[in-house]
């Protein structure tokens, strides 16, 4: 117990650091994931094309490598002075954006192609088609895979800490160098991410359980 009393305000950033690049990150991935897949379902063959090279790109990439890249290539290139608690943010929700593109491309095949061919005939473009009738009926489909993806989300926001990023990672570590004894300190960190893991898949259940009385 010393330790976590000892060290509380690290524990406390750690833990604070954590749950913001893990919503930070969830922001980014959900909005561009949800953009992809749209790109991959798309009848423009470039958007397709983008879509997929994207997909493929990110989720072949270890996620270690790409923080690489974007702590010490990407602000020597593009954005010279971004912080760390940024660029890590964006590694992750560019990363977890691709594996959230197939879980929604996945639910918007579960749709009916009869719904679609229906907005078209009614004079919907493309994106309202996708946006009013067909997303909002694949959401119930995509929930389950989503929650689990944000929750390896969470658990991949560690690797953070191994570029500068305030989080539970660096407590660890710190703890560690300071000679504590690794067992209490491992103990203290899986509990603060099981807070993390437990609170998101609280929040899904609830909204699984409100669509499903929606039916």
């Amino acid at each position: 117990m010393n330790v976590l009393l000892d060290h509380f305000s690290e524990f406390r950033d750690g833990f604070i650091g954590t749950v913001s690049i893990t919503a930070v990150s969830t922001a980014i991935a959900l909005v561009l994931g949800v953009v992809i897949a749209g790109f991959r379902v798309s009848p423009v063959p470039p958007l397709r094309w983008f879509g997929t090279a994207w997909v493929t790109l990110l989720r072949n990439t270890p996620l270690t490598l790409l923080f690489l890249v974007t702590t010490f290539v990407v602000p020597e290139i593009l954005f010279p002075g971004m912080s760390a608690f940024v660029l890590g943010s964006l590694a992750l929700g560019f990363y977890t954006s691709s594996f959230i593109c197939e879980a929604v491309r996945s639910g918007i095949n579960t749709v009916p192609l009869g719904q679609a061919e229906a907005a078209r005939s009614l004079g919907m473009t493309f994106s309202q088609t996708l946006r009013l009738i067909v997303l909002p009926q694949a959401t119930r489909t995509v929930l389950p895979p989503l929650s689990s993806i944000l929750i390896a989300l969470t658990k991949n926001s560690a690797i953070a800490g191994a570029f500068s990023v305030t989080e539970l990672f660096g407590w660890q570590k710190l703890m560690s160098e300071d000679g504590y004894d690794i067992l209490p300190i491992f103990v203290w960190v899986s509990l603060a991410y099981l807070v993390v893991t437990f609170s998101i898949s609280g929040v899904f259940r609830i909204l699984e359980r409100r669509l499903e009385v929606a039916r």
